[in-house]
């Protein structure tokens, strides 16, 4: 199935899922959270704050298709633009941090390894612009339901670190620069290992053939499990 990852904007936004795109857990506090919700204006106020971030900040988010179906999204940014990280009891967030706020999977889509194609497209849209960490609060106690934080176990799974244990919200880390060196080793030794290739190419009868050195592609790798995002805390 044909997959492929854009950014956030006011024209995607709807979409998120329902319950998300009307969700102001990470974007107001939780007293202008419930007024908001009061008085039903929980989606304008998440999109004038997506609007605010585009202006300010740039990209905040990315959606994941499937098959051109909206399957998943991910959304960060800086934690000052975020007013309920203040309230987490393993706050505040580095100030040389992105906060990666929250993420979801559609259940009908889990088990496709979308969960760990977002977290990628995350570190290379923020290496690129670089930022030198992302951090996230993480739930160590998951739910049943998805939700506005990310299971603890997922995010250590794809490189975060806990920097700040919590029996339910620890707060965990990623260095960008390590993860991209990381990267860079890795290509480095397949470049030193496929270049000593060589494919002969196949030419019309009578011509002869010259070897030709092989390029390895860059992608991406993608391990396939599945993620669901977790109820807002209770």
């Amino acid at each position: 199935m044909s997959w492929h990852v854009a950014a956030l904007t006011l024209d995607n936004l709807d979409d998120l899922p329902k319950r998300c795109r009307r969700c102001v857990f990470w974007e107001l506090s939780e007293n202008l959270g419930k007024q908001a919700a009061d008085f039903g204006s929980t989606e304008l106020e998440k999109e004038a704050w997506v609007s605010e971030v585009l202006l300010e900040w740039g990209s905040c988010g990315r959606v994941v298709y499937m098959a051109g179906a909206p399957a998943g999204y991910v959304m960060y940014a800086p934690p000052s633009a975020v007013p309920r990280a203040a309230e987490m009891p393993t706050g505040p967030v580095s100030a040389d941090a992105v906060l990666l706020t929250t993420m979801q999977v559609l259940p009908e889509f889990s088990g496709e390894g979308l969960g760990r194609m977002l977290a990628q497209a995350v570190v290379r849209d923020l290496t690129r612009r670089g930022v030198k960490a992302i951090e996230v609060f993480g739930e160590q106690r998951p739910g049943t339901e998805p939700g506005c934080l990310i299971p603890a176990d997922f995010l250590r799974g794809v490189g975060f670190k806990t920097i700040r244990p919590h029996p339910r919200f620890p707060r965990l880390r990623m260095e960008l620069r390590s993860a991209m060196t990381w990267k860079e080793d890795v290509e480095a030794a397949l470049e030193q290992l496929l270049g000593t290739i060589t494919i002969p190419m196949q030419q019309a009868s009578g011509a002869r053939s010259e070897p030709v050195r092989s390029v390895p592609t860059r992608s991406g790798a993608t391990v396939s499990g599945p993620f669901r995002a977790l109820c807002t805390p209770r």
